[in-house]
């Protein structure tokens, strides 16, 4: 691959499309600039997903080498990033259907993310109450085990748009479906983790 060390000082200003050109010609620094950009949103993609540190590394250098040997057909209809997201949640969703489930999650894995969580905003900025004596690991705890109840369908609603701040409209093009049903599953998951976090609203 080459490199050209001529255009490095610019790099960070360029957008996304003329990274992309210049990376389908083997041009590793810019791909560089592109993993630099994306690659904590990705992360938190995957760990809100995965609530594991050690998969969601491991999947995070899967999307991006997927991405760069997928990267000759991206024809830029969609912006990279949605495009990039895509891989990042099929990658996901495909880890998640061989990955057995496991009864409880280790609070070795689950240090991550916790502020961002639209739920986690919420509960520690409403009014005293008991939540906070609560300590921030029980919390990170019933979070990352509230998403978990989700299905995969909705766990990733929830983390694409309440969590990645992605518009439904960005949503529904990753998933293939349509605005209405992301709204429509972003409803029932958020009244499910109600659910699950309403012991913390006492």
């Amino acid at each position: 691959m080459q490199n050209n060390p001529t255009d490095s000082d610019s790099i960070d200003t360029q957008d996304d499309a003329v990274l992309v050109k210049r990376a389908q010609t083997a041009d590793r620094v810019a791909f560089d600039e592109l993993i630099r950009r994306y690659q904590g949103k990705i992360y938190g993609l995957i760990y809100n997903m995965t609530s594991n540190n050690a998969d969601t590394e491991d999947l995070v250098q899967e999307v991006f080498i997927k991405a760069y040997k997928s990267l000759g057909r991206f024809k830029g209809k969609a912006r990279f990033y949605t495009w990039l997201y895509r891989i990042g949640v099929n990658q996901t969703l495909n880890f998640l259907k061989k990955r057995q489930r496991r009864s409880a999650l280790s609070l070795d894995d689950i240090d991550l993310g916790i502020e961002r969580d639209p739920a986690y905003i919420e509960l520690t900025e409403s009014k005293p109450s008991p939540l906070r004596n609560t300590s921030i690991s029980e919390l990170q705890e019933r979070l990352n085990k509230a998403l978990q109840t989700l299905s995969e369908k909705h766990r990733t609603v929830v983390v694409l748009h309440d969590i990645q701040g992605l518009p439904h409209d960005e949503v529904a093009k990753m998933l293939k479906t349509s605005s209405g049903t992301v709204r429509s599953r972003l409803f029932y998951a958020r009244q499910k983790l109600q659910a699950e976090l309403a012991e913390f609203r006492r």
